[in-house]
């Protein structure tokens, strides 16, 4: 049977707030589910990959009846599209100081990684399927772009040395939270920071060689 959309009605005995008073806002029970979705959609196509994972399956993963998936993605390839919809939340380039960008980024990536799973899930789609793999590209184009404009001394190079950025943020992603290569795992964060920022910090404002 598929589940229905309820909204929570206010707790109470139905007296109003009081003037003034903003009333509390129940979170609605479709950013429930829409967030169900997308979670089991992560697992299954970072399992499965595409053309395996089924709205079937994503939907017994949610515990929903697949009706519900339609609704809100309207296909297999909505849903794809939202899973890899990823905002990286890069630090605005024009706070950042040139001669740190190399740590802070690689800073930055490290918490991202640790803190957001859809991230590790994107990178197991990407390197498994080609339309994961464009969406990789594009995101990784399209944000890291502004902060190696600003950072690199020829804004011409920026696409390449972006390029060579998402090689080693994207490189220990792999070997750290994909592969889980145990001494890449063992690392503390302020080593992978020492030892990674000064060749990120190279990539986007060295001599161009």
């Amino acid at each position: 049977m598929p589940v229905k959309e309820q909204h929570e009605s206010h707790p109470g005995s139905g007296t109003p707030p009081e003037s003034g008073a903003a009333p509390a806002v129940a979170p609605r029970r479709s950013d429930a589910t829409r967030g169900a979705i997308l979670t089991a959609a992560r697992e299954r196509f970072a399992a499965d990959g595409y053309e395996r994972a089924t709205i079937r399956a994503i939907a017994k993963d949610a515990r929903i009846d697949p009706s519900m998936v339609m609704r809100y993605y309207g296909s297999k390839e909505g849903l794809f599209a939202a899973v890899l919809d990823v905002d990286l939340r890069l630090p605005d380039p024009s706070a950042l100081d040139p001669a740190d960008v190399g740590h802070v980024l690689v800073g930055h990536f490290l918490d991202l990684w640790e803190e957001n799973e859809v991230l590790t899930a994107m990178l197991r789609v990407g390197v498994t399927n080609q339309a994961g793999a464009e969406r990789m590209q594009n995101i990784f184009r399209d944000q890291l772009a502004p902060v190696a404009r600003r950072a690199c001394p020829d804004p011409e190079q920026a696409p390449a040395r972006a390029a060579l950025c998402a090689s080693q943020l994207l490189g220990l992603a792999l070997a750290r939270y994909i592969l889980r290569l145990a001494p890449a795992v063992a690392l503390h964060r302020e080593e992978i920071v020492a030892w990674l920022g000064p060749t990120v910090q190279r990539y986007l404002t060295a001599p161009h060689p």
